[in-house]
């Protein structure tokens, strides 16, 4: 078997055609079936002629090909290059670092020159999609070649007010573009030099380069490799080779055979780790393909191009102190990245890193090392930054144009998004022109609150007088009195009345869901059997003295059916059935008020987030109102002496006014005494029915007991029967 590495290794650059000759003779090591492993290849100085052209000649048999210069990201396409993998970093990872470098000094208007070549181009693309939805913007660009006009170019990047500029060139373009602006006058400008130029041994020495402003480039981490120096003396040392084959192919035979060996070891260091790392990656590679030990390998194995190639993607080996790898794209998983800064000696002074890591990566800078032109640093905007508390408003084609907005109450504006201002939470507040929120102050009150004190001893009161009416009715539930204001249908009320009484307490304390429910249910689900009493006895009253008579079968009816507990149990259930469904399908919950103060927020109930539920029992309570205080009113021209309707009428009177008053402070206040309010109108809701109704019976019965007999209401009715064309009889009435 014959395995032949074919190396072209030109560390200062050799020229396209030599380096196609000596692929065409790659014919001639292909023998027996056994392939060529395509070696190390270079780019000619940043750019892609020397790789392109080369590339696609070993990617057809997947013929392994490790460069050592070439950075442009078309080459991290597997698709078109499955077997070609890279010691030196790609175009996406020297952009990444002038991104930082711009974002680390607060750089947003850039100018990106630019070498007129697939490299250069290359690098434009991949610096447009980096700053894609950044601060970032880039002012203007140009693609640099020999007929490039560079005063008409620098008088555009002064009229643009750019300050930075981007140099992703290589070393001939970088030396054009200098010496112009130096020509030019061209001062007070920040240039940014890619790795290909940001090491030039000439151009910082140059007279008039301190004018032109602040250079700083990127460059590849300087490694020392242990004996390179002892081998270029005894190389150049050397009259002549063993042999004219070894001279063809020599790594070292690529046009650089006049230069001394004090030129090539002071030359640019920065490829000499991508170099050495790679022929170590072959090796290493070969060492695993033919099962090597360490003193002989297995001859018996034969080697094929794909073999090398999947070994080549496994490496993973230490090689002074870096751990080299490739990932998937076959770029390197290693190495590093200095920070130069051109010093007014002449020298490209580190200031600072960027280290690759399998996992992470580390970036740093020193700017106290940086001497800026004219002892300040140069700005870069293309419009002033905002004040605090001012969102920026993009005017135009690029982001980084705009107007300064200042938000409003209830929002802010923070670094990560300045141009937008951000809603506080329901929970928070802000003032105009703020950065961020502060938490809302929850109101409510409390049950030492003086005014709930009072509220809920007025409640205790009603309580102490229901059970005090009750009591003095069950005592005298067979007098006319008793029996005329609705007999048990009496006790029934002021259970009711009892029940709703409850919710007043529910209307202080930090709002939950059970108080939420607490504060409302009761007091229209018993608020409605109430009223549903009261509309009952109030119709009753009025069939009793016009109706009934006329209309016996209707008495008749009213009488076998229990036509008053039919009407009451049928409210009942159907307002119980309402709320109890507005509860499963959406139970009452505290919401914050957050429009009645800017700096404060209240808990106020939903009584019912079911609008059809809501709105059902709350139109059922209220026609129930209507048709008690129509009924009764509808009898008031009945025995004077005999106030039935006249009380009932004055209690829905009382009981609508209370509301409507209730409702009018509800829309025009707002404050945390709202539930009080609410509370009070329930409470004096209740008081109504109590005063208006229960009280003069209690004092007939108590102070007037000669009223309350059987003859005192006969004479009555006989009285007003006389008087009036309806004759009915007392039975009915009493």
């Amino acid at each position: 078997m014959y395995m032949f590495i074919f190396v072209s290794l030109c560390f200062l650059g050799a020229k396209l055609n030599a380096e196609t000759e000596c692929i065409a003779q790659t014919s001639e090591f292909k023998k027996k079936g056994d392939y060529l492993l395509g070696g190390l290849f270079d780019h000619v100085r940043g750019t892609l002629h020397s790789n392109i052209p080369v590339a696609p000649l070993f990617m057809m048999d997947l013929i392994p090909m490790i460069s050592y210069g070439a950075s442009s990201s078309v080459f991290s396409r597997k698709q078109n290059f499955p077997s070609f993998l890279r010691t030196v970093h790609t175009n996406e990872d020297v952009i990444e670092i002038i991104w930082k470098l711009l974002k680390e000094f607060n750089w947003n208007w850039v100018a990106f020159l630019y070498i007129d070549d697939d490299y250069g181009r290359d690098g434009l693309n991949v610096f447009i999609k980096k700053i894609k939805d950044t601060e970032i913007c880039m002012a203007f660009s140009c693609g640099l070649s020999k007929n490039t006009n560079y005063p008409k170019l620098f008088k555009q990047i002064e009229s643009l007010r750019v300050k930075v500029m981007v140099v992703f060139t290589a070393e001939w373009t970088a030396e054009d573009l200098i010496n112009s602006a130096i020509q030019q006058n061209v001062t007070n400008k920040v240039w940014i030099a890619v790795d290909a130029w940001s090491l030039h041994k000439g151009l910082p020495k140059k007279a008039g380069i301190r004018n032109i402003g602040t250079v700083l480039g990127i460059a590849e981490g300087k490694v020392t490799i242990p004996g390179f120096n002892d081998f270029i003396y005894s190389f150049k040392a050397q009259i002549q080779y063993e042999n004219e084959e070894q001279d063809s192919f020599c790594n070292q035979m690529c046009n650089c055979s006049s230069l001394s060996a004090e030129d090539i070891i002071t030359a640019d260091p920065s490829f000499n780790f991508p170099v050495y790392s790679a022929v170590y990656a072959v090796a290493h590679a070969l060492h695993a393909v033919l099962q090597c030990g360490a003193d002989s390998c297995n001859k018996d194995i034969k080697v094929y191009p794909n073999l090398v190639l999947n070994e080549l993607k496994k490496l993973n080996f230490t090689l002074l102190k870096q751990t080299v790898q490739f990932d998937k794209n076959g770029d390197p998983k290693f190495g590093s990245y200095d920070i130069v800064f051109w010093n007014e000696g002449g020298d490209a002074e580190r200031i600072g890193s960027y280290t690759f890591h399998p996992k992470i990566t580390h970036f740093k800078i020193d700017k106290s090392k940086i001497h800026w032109h004219g002892d300040k640093k140069p700005e870069s905007f293309s419009s002033e930054e905002c004040p605090e508390g001012y969102m920026k408003k993009q005017e135009g084609f690029h982001k980084c144009s705009f107007s300064c907005k200042i938000c409003p109450k209830g929002t802010y504006v923070n670094t990560t998004d300045p141009y937008n201002c951000i809603s506080c939470k329901d929970t928070e507040w802000s003032k105009e022109g703020s950065t961020s929120c502060t938490a809302r102050l929850l109101e409510y009150v409390s049950f030492s609150d003086p005014a709930a004190i009072v509220i809920m001893i007025g409640t205790v009161i009603l309580l102490v007088l229901t059970v005090a009416i009750s009591i003095l009715f069950a005592l005298n539930n067979n007098t006319p009195v008793v029996r005329s204001a609705g007999g048990p249908m009496c006790f029934l009320v002021l259970g009711c009345i009892s029940l709703c009484s409850i919710s007043v307490f529910f209307c202080f304390g930090k709002a939950t869901t059970v108080f939420c429910m607490l504060r409302y249910f009761p007091v229209i689900l018993f608020g409605s059997v109430c009223l549903a009493c009261f509309a009952v006895r109030s119709f009753q009253i009025i069939c009793i003295f016009k109706i009934f008579d006329k209309l016996p079968m209707l008495r008749s009816y009213w009488t076998k059916y229990y036509g008053s507990c039919l009407i009451i149990c049928l409210v009942f259930f159907i307002q119980a059935a309402q709320l109890i469904s507005g509860i499963i399908v959406s139970p009452p919950t505290p919401y914050p008020d957050t429009l009645s103060y800017s700096d404060r927020f209240i808990l106020r109930c939903y009584i019912l987030k079911n609008h059809k539920a809501s709105s059902g029992s709350l139109s059922l309570l209220f026609l129930l109102l209507f048709l008690t205080f129509f009924f009764s009113y509808a009898s008031k021209n009945l025995p004077k002496h005999y106030n039935e309707a006249r009380a009932l009428s004055f209690c829905m009177l009382h009981q609508i006014l209370i509301w409507i008053i209730f409702a009018t402070g509800y829309t025009l206040y707002h404050g945390k005494y709202l539930q009080v309010f609410s509370a009070l109108a329930t409470l004096l809701s209740l008081y109504s029915f109590l005063i208006k109704y229960f009280i003069p019976k209690c004092y007939i019965i108590i102070f007037k007991p000669e009223q309350n007999t059987q003859q005192y209401f006969q004479d009555l009715i006989l009285t007003y029967s006389t008087q009036s064309p309806y004759s009915f009889q007392s039975s009915s009435f009493i």
